[in-house]
């Protein structure tokens, strides 16, 4: 197996920060444009983006903290149209989850032969079998379904 090494960066003796270099400039899917600038131009820029890259993180994590804040408070404030107002103007949506479990009683009619004297009724399987939960509602999720009591009527 050969073994592959990353070359060292070497500096050079003599470093141009007017030094003119041209770039690919990248406009999303359109077609790129090629630019010339001096080399303390770009440093300059890509400094300034991991500035704005850095700020963005952090107020992207206070919003966050202030989206859990308004969500827990919401329910029981007095004033919810300022919570409301101030959910807008950072673009919170204010949504909660809510867990839950629902009872749901069906009644149906099972048709099986009854001169077939292989076939032993095992109405609880066949019942289990046949009914299944699920949501049109894009706002429910159904997790677990389980039938708990089958009876004749």
């Amino acid at each position: 197996m050969e073994e592959t090494t990353t070359p060292a960066v070497t500096v050079p003796d003599e470093y141009n920060a007017n030094l003119l270099v041209t770039y690919k400039v990248i406009h999303g899917y359109s077609d790129p444009e090629y630019a010339t600038a001096k080399v303390a131009s770009l440093e300059w820029d890509l400094h300034n983006a991991r500035q704005t890259q850095k700020s963005n993180s952090v107020l992207h994590s206070k919003i966050d903290t202030v989206k859990d804040i308004i969500t827990e408070a919401y329910a029981d404030s007095d004033d919810q149209d300022t919570l409301r107002a101030i959910a807008e103007a950072l673009g919170i949506e204010l949504v909660r989850e809510v867990q839950f479990t629902a009872t749901l009683e069906v009644s149906g009619t099972y048709s099986y032969n009854v001169l077939d004297s292989d076939y032993e009724l095992d109405l609880d399987s066949e019942v289990t079998d046949a009914l299944y939960a699920d949501s049109q509602n894009g706002n429910i999720e159904i997790n677990d379904t389980e039938v708990c009591h089958v009876r004749e009527a």
